[in-house]
């Protein structure tokens, strides 16, 4: 059973978050929480990968169109900390 510590600023930020983008983060919540990170690349959808330059070592998975949840791995204590969800900017 995998553990997901969410950042204090993720409370904040709901209210600017559509309502499903919302559900499809707490679908994405369960699936971490019984199967890890296998879990979610079992669902394309999610579109799982590890993000690169000064975001390596942490790791994005789709949640809609534009949104993305970002988090980062601890694998020797099942853990999972997420930091933010986000609406992906493609112009950067």
């Amino acid at each position: 059973m995998w553990k997901i510590f969410e950042h204090k600023k993720l409370d904040g930020n709901f209210y600017k978050i559509p309502l499903e983008i919302i559900k499809r983060y707490e679908k994405w919540k369960d699936i971490v929480k019984l199967s890890g990170p296998a879990g979610l690349k079992l669902i394309t959808g999610f579109h799982d990968e590890a993000l690169k330059g000064k975001w390596h070592g942490w790791r994005s998975s789709r949640l809609g169109k534009k949104w993305r949840v970002i988090y980062k791995i601890e694998k020797n204590c099942f853990k999972v900390f997420v930091i933010d969800i986000n609406p992906h900017n493609y112009r950067r």
